[in-house]
């Protein structure tokens, strides 16, 4: 993984109105979980990046293809959990930095299958059990590989080239990679590729044009990341929450539940299910989705704290669904005090409340008149006033809403203002016109 800042300038090269149809899943989808499974689950240790930052050395980290086993890897029981959280996609790491693979390469190259204890194929009973569920598959996938001798940048012996100086051996690199991906295209046909490792050649040197092309010749309705060199779909910041709503049409915040994207027992920084929905609901209230991360064991089990979230999230997720999915980002800022959503039709504007917000909330700007205000959820409806409208003037009032403390809910209350049209805001200085 590799932080990439949303305040930077959006580097996807794709027109919006050529893939506007096959991102409305993705839109609509909000939360997807990630997966973060290989060998650096036996030690505990961070993904391929710590041998690249000699924290462990190569060999040392190659060392835990010996304890790979899965022995208790449950593809339906993972696949249910998914389902249970709300989430309408799932992304597997197919292949990190380090070059494992865990599906039966045909390149002489690295697998659980051939590697490890494992001696299977991990990645068809996944998705398999995925589409049982009717979640999308997602499939992560490194272009770099920091254990292949043709690669060339960190390698077991440090040698280093430059493409341009030995171009026959990064070409072998180059067919060797696009055979991998040619490999889980034609096996797996993924909805949703989740490339990474780009930065460290340009979009010429990795053929990312002929990538884009062959992946969707194979599977048409394929959606891509940014991270091939711009030839995706959509922007994929991680860890770093936007202060500010992207100027992307389509993003995904990328977030661990931890400190770490693989299994790391020492690590017991564990998000609670209160931030984790407060930031979902930031990130949805913005026009965007949440790809939550989770690190199983090298023998395929999910820490009990993951578990535990995901099943409270699936929980908040399901009280609220009319609030979360197939809704549209929310009202510009300054006109509610937290996040909001809005329904396909506009008509409806959700408002989320922290936990045990009590007493009147207040919309400024707000045309629309109100035609009622629920609580999501449940059938019950709470009082409104208008404050400060004078009946000549185009500038409207103050919207404040009553909130009784037997409305709230244990993680975010949601409210529905049902609207007479869809949503219009006042933009003005409330000047006398």
């Amino acid at each position: 993984m590799l932080v990439t800042s949303l305040t930077a300038k959006a580097q996807v090269k794709v027109h919006p109105d050529s893939i506007r149809s096959k991102m409305q899943w993705f839109a609509d989808a909000k939360l997807g979980i990630f997966i973060h499974w290989g060998i650096y689950s036996v030690y505990g240790v961070d993904e391929s990046w710590s041998f690249y930052n000699k924290k462990i050395s190569h060999t040392g980290y190659m060392k835990q293809l010996e304890g790979f086993t899965a022995t208790r890897y449950d593809p339906e029981a993972w696949a249910a959990l998914i389902k249970e959280s709300g989430a309408r996609y799932a992304v597997m790491t197919t292949k990190h930095h380090d070059g494992v693979a865990l599906w039966p390469t045909k390149e002489n190259h690295y697998s659980v299958v051939k590697n490890t204890p494992a001696r299977r194929d991990v990645l068809t009973p996944f998705y398999k059990a995925l589409d049982k569920q009717g979640i999308k598959r997602g499939a992560y996938f490194s272009l770099i590989d920091w254990s292949h001798p043709d690669y060339p940048a960190f390698l077991r012996d440090s040698i280093r080239y430059k493409v341009d100086k030995e171009p026959q051996r990064w070409e072998r690199f180059r067919k060797f990679y696009e055979a991998q991906i040619n490999e889980l295209s034609l096996a797996y046909h993924p909805d949703l590729w989740w490339f990474d490792g780009d930065w460290e050649h340009s979009a010429a040197e990795w053929d990312a044009q002929a990538v884009r092309r062959s992946i969707l010749k194979e599977t048409p309705g394929a959606i891509l990341n940014s991270r091939l060199q711009g030839y995706g779909d959509y922007e994929t910041p991680e860890q770093n929450f936007p202060v500010t709503r992207p100027a992307f049409n389509w993003w995904e915040l990328c977030m661990t539940i931890n400190n770490n994207w693989g299994y790391q027992p020492q690590d017991t920084a564990w998000k609670t299910p209160y931030e984790v929905i407060t930031i979902f609901a930031d990130a949805i209230s913005n026009g965007g989705n949440l790809l939550l991360d989770i690190g199983p064991k090298e023998d395929g089990t999910i820490p009990p704290q993951e578990v535990k979230l995901l099943k409270e999230l699936g929980k908040w997720n399901k009280k609220h669904a009319e609030a979360i999915f197939n809704t549209l980002g929310g009202i510009p800022q300054g006109h509610f005090y937290g996040p909001t959503t809005l329904s396909k039709d506009s008509a409806t504007l959700y408002l989320f409340l922290p936990a045990k917000a009590t007493g009147q909330v207040m919309i400024k700007g707000l045309k629309n008149k109100i035609r009622e205000i629920q609580v999501v959820g449940s059938s019950q409806t709470v009082p409104h006033k208008i404050v400060g409208k004078i009946s000549w003037s185009p500038v409207p009032g103050l919207v404040y809403i009553t909130v009784p403390p037997a409305v709230q809910d244990e993680y975010m209350t949601v409210l529905a203002v049902k609207l007479d049209e869809p949503v219009q805001l006042y933009k003005g200085h409330g000047g006398l016109q």
